[in-house]
C-alpha cells in the first residue's frame, strides 16, 4: 500500500514537474515569436522611414497593431519559471536578470510602448509622421528597453 502511495505521489511529481517545463517553454517560445513580429515590423517601417521602401498606410497600420498586440502580451510571458533560457530556448539574446528584479518597471515599458503605438497609429499619415512616431517608439521605448533588460550572447 505504502509502496503504490509512493508510486502515485513519484508520479504525480514527475508529471508536474514535465508540465512546469513545458509551459515554461511555451512562454519563452511565444515572446521570442512576438519580438520576431516586431523586429520584422520596426524593419518594415524603418525601412519605408528611410525611403528603402515605398510608404503604405496600410502596412505602417499593421506594424503598429503588431507593437500594441505585443506590448498587451509581453508582460505575462516573463514567469519566474522562465528566468533560466537554456538549452534548447537558448538564443543570441535573453532577458537579463533586471526583468524579475524591476518587474514593474519592465511592465511599464510595454504598457508605454502599447500607447505610443497607439498614438502613432492615430497620427501616422505620410513619410515624416511616421519618422517623428519611430523615432519615439524605436529610440525611447524599444531601444532603450532592450538596453536593460536584454543581453547579447557572445559566440
Amino acid at each position: 500500500m505504502i509502496r503504490t502511495m509512493f508510486a502515485v505521489a513519484s508520479a504525480a511529481a514527475l508529471v508536474l514537474g514535465v508540465s512546469v517545463a513545458v509551459a515554461q517553454q511555451d512562454v519563452i517560445k511565444e515572446r521570442k515569436e512576438l519580438m520576431k513580429h516586431n523586429g520584422a515590423a520596426a524593419k518594415l517601417v524603418g525601412d519605408m522611414a528611410k525611403g528603402d521602401k515605398p510608404f503604405d498606410l496600410a502596412a505602417v497600420q499593421k506594424a503598429l497593431a503588431t507593437f500594441e498586440d505585443a506590448a498587451a502580451k509581453m508582460p505575462d510571458l516573463y514567469p519566474a519559471s522562465s528566468k533560466e533560457e537554456t538549452g534548447a530556448s537558448a538564443d543570441k539574446f535573453s532577458p537579463t536578470p533586471k526583468v524579475w528584479e524591476d518587474m514593474a518597471d519592465f511592465k511599464a515599458r510595454f504598457q508605454k510602448l502599447g500607447a505610443d503605438a497607439k498614438a502613432a497609429s492615430a497620427s501616422v499619415k505620410d513619410v515624416a509622421s511616421l519618422k517623428e512616431a519611430l523615432g519615439n517608439i524605436g529610440k525611447n521605448d524599444c531601444g532603450a528597453c532592450h538596453k536593460i533588460y536584454r543581453s547579447e550572447k557572445k559566440g
